[in-house]
């Protein structure tokens, strides 16, 4: 490691030799009586400290300060004085003005280098914890990149069916998300998921449901096996994790939605000019504890026009009156008046929006919906 560089700044050349006699064996140290030379000197060394004599010609320390922290980013400032003037006032101004410390002259050869080691000694802390912030900044970009990735593109088409989607986290990992698959032969399969936790786990564990939505194209993605494949993926995390989530699976030629909602908010069906039809839970969440359990699939009918409304809790329960009530008036408001998946996804987030009236939103907000055109 190259020893730190500490810039000296006094008009007296007898305390310049004396500071380098204390410091110079275990640091690079450059000496000025000037302290328009320092400020040149201090743009070509880069000094980790200076150690500025508040009482000078042309500039005084605090102003000579000032200066150095507007060229060099990040000094420290070690003032110094040999006036028993306004000791008090000079104190209390040196650490208004962020100096690092305040030492008065002559000074113990001991406890000056004891300052000097201190101050370098935290300056590396601070550097170190620099370069950790930035390390986890790096990873959680990557992370946040990786999550993205995982979401399909917001509105598609497939077969007969029309589907649309949108997703807001509440920080920068989320817990939830939303998929959509071309099942062949017409068919259209839907997932949305709520996982535990947010962050850097909780995006591992949306990659995991993800996975095993997306294997299970072997089995048809029928619902079930979906929801079994999840299980599956978990069977290795914690007890404390868990996933809510629906998978549908929607048939157009058959005219049948089959779906297993295991122990998510519930989905809406309705056709035009008819009031939504509310699908309950059908199982209980996914989770390591709970292994083995059985996730029940139910089949309802469906008809061109009809349309379906899968979300996560956060949007339900921003969404619940202060009562208690569900949401379910609330999106049934949105439903009546929205033309399409788009406009009704807007308009629900809309909502959002306004329950929170400007506080910081809770929970991640996804929502999905799908017209059988």
């Amino acid at each position: 490691m190259k020893p730190a560089r500490i810039l000296v700044v006094d008009d007296e050349l007898g305390m310049l030799r004396a500071v380098e006699r204390v410091l110079s064996d275990e640091y690079h140290v450059t000496a000025t009586p000037l302290p328009v030379d320092a400020l040149k000197l201090a743009e070509e060394l880069l000094p980790d400290l200076a150690i500025v004599d508040i009482r000078m010609p042309e500039l005084d320390g605090f102003e000579l300060m000032t200066r150095l922290k507007a060229r060099v980013p990040g000094i420290d400032v070690i003032l110094m004085t040999g006036s028993v003037d306004d000791l008090d006032d000079k104190l209390v101004r040196a650490l208004r003005s962020e100096a690092f410390y305040f030492i008065q002259k002559p000074f113990d050869r001991n406890v000056f280098r004891t300052l000097v080691e201190r101050c370098i000694e935290l300056r590396s802390r601070r550097e170190d914890h620099r370069r950790h912030l930035q390390h986890l900044e790096t990873e959680m970009a990557q992370a946040r990149a990786f999550q993205e990735s995982l979401l399909p593109e917001p509105e598609a088409t497939i077969g007969r069916v029309a589907v649309c989607c949108r997703y807001r986290p509440c920080s920068a990992l989320g817990g939830d998300l939303c998929d959509y698959a071309d099942a062949g032969g017409g068919r259209i399969a839907l997932l949305v998921a709520d996982v535990s936790g947010h962050g850097v786990s909780a995006a591992m564990l949306t990659g995991i449901v993800k996975s095993a939505f997306q294997a299970s194209h072997a089995d048809g993605f029928e619902p079930a096996a979906v929801v079994q494949r999840v299980s599956t993926g978990l069977a290795a995390c914690s007890p404390e994790r868990f996933v809510t989530l629906i998978a549908a699976l929607i048939s157009p030629d058959d005219g049948r939605l089959e779906y297993v909602n295991a122990g998510h908010p519930p989905l809406a069906v309705w056709g035009t000019g008819c009031q939504p039809l509310w699908l309950e839970s059908t199982g209980p969440l996914i989770s390591p504890v709970l292994m083995p359990s059985i996730w029940e699939a139910r089949t309802v009918s469906i008809a061109e026009g009809d349309r379906i409304l899968m979300y996560t809790d956060g949007v339900s329960e921003t969404l619940a009156g202060e009562d208690g009530s569900g949401a379910e008036a609330r999106f049934a408001i949105a439903i009546a008046r929205a033309a399409s998946g788009a406009a009704l996804l807007d308009a629900i987030l809309a909502d959002v929006e306004g329950a929170l009236g400007g506080q910081p939103q809770p929970d991640d907000l996804t929502l999905l919906t799908a017209s059988y055109l």
